[in-house]
């Protein structure tokens, strides 16, 4: 199997350019399914340790059905195939330049949630713009132990969202064992109390927001994802539901630009513009640096061969 590796603010991101499975053709929603039910231990097994890593996100290349766009691509990490991603589709765009496979300038993407856009404006920073988010709910509780009541939003920008702003506890590298324990007890109470499941959505992210670090910054996040592991980058689609969010409060003004840093400080610039069905269109620009490019093998007498579970 043939992959580049990146990584975008901190996030690697792992293109796999062949070798994945046969998903056949039809819709990316479709095919996303496919590889979710079908080829579970496939995908897990280029993402887990021994080959991959916690925080990976992969990127598997398929034919688009829109043929405006440059490719099509479904994205995964170890616990879940995801509709979108935003960090993985920098990483994606500088990797198919650093490969020239693209140039500089505007390209199409599609996703199994639809089709985004990518600027490539250098080697190393794109804008992307993401399919419409929105805010499905407000003002939602649920009881933590140890913590108390912590209220949150419902949003979706590629995936679903489980938004608490001001976090419970400092948003701080110091903090990241912590603030991991705390959003998986808050994703599984959400789960538990069926958020979004009227809305057709499973809340596999939680995000945390606290007060910038730095005087540019707008505010800093930490993101927990499906897997468990937290998002070095600022995350992608979870910016598009925070922007989407605070759209709805009133608390950002269209095109106006602001910078979300992520627990480990890394950056986004963030604006939106209103969306044609009551949401907003977001606009992510970031920074991707490509890592390595290799070749995987799946020997057969390998006993790891399809990665470690624990």
């Amino acid at each position: 199997m043939h992959v580049i590796d990146s990584h975008t603010g901190g996030e690697p991101t792992r293109v796999i350019l062949d070798g994945g499975p046969d998903l056949g053709s039809g819709p990316l929603a479709g095919r996303a399914q496919r590889l979710a039910t079908e080829y579970r231990d496939f995908y897990r097994s280029v993402i887990l340790e021994p080959r991959g890593q916690p925080a990976m996100v992969c990127a598997l290349l398929v034919e688009p059905v829109d043929e405006t766009c440059v490719t099509g691509v479904i994205y995964f990490d170890a616990e879940a195939v995801l509709g979108m991603c935003g960090h993985g589709t920098i990483g994606l765009a500088v990797t198919l330049f650093h490969m020239g496979r693209i140039g500089l300038g505007s390209h199409r993407i599609e996703t199994p949630v639809g089709v985004v856009t990518v600027d490539v404006q250098d080697a190393n920073t794109v804008t992307v713009t993401n399919v419409e988010s929105r805010r499905i709910a407000s003002g939602l509780s649920v009881d933590i132990d140890g913590i108390g009541t912590v209220t949150g939003d419902l949003a979706y920008g590629g995936n679903a969202f489980f938004i608490v702003d001001p976090s419970p506890i400092p948003v701080s590298a110091a903090n990241i064992a912590q603030l991991t324990e705390v959003t998986i007890a808050v994703r599984q109470a959400v789960i538990a109390q069926g958020f979004g499941a009227e809305a057709g959505l499973t809340v596999d992210h939680v995000i945390f927001y606290g007060p910038a670090e730095t005087p540019t910054g707008h505010s800093r996040n930490f993101v927990l994802c499906p897997d468990d592991a937290y998002d070095r980058s600022p995350c992608g689609t979870g910016s598009s539901a925070r922007l989407a969010c605070l759209a709805a409060a009133g608390r950002l003004a269209e095109g106006e630009e602001i910078v979300q840093e992520s627990v480990i400080g890394s950056t986004y610039r963030l604006s939106y513009r209103t969306g044609p069905s009551g949401g907003v269109i977001p606009s992510i620009t970031g920074q991707a640096y490509v890592m390595a490019e290799s070749k995987l093998f799946f020997l057969p007498q390998d006993p790891f061969r399809t990665g470690i579970v624990l």
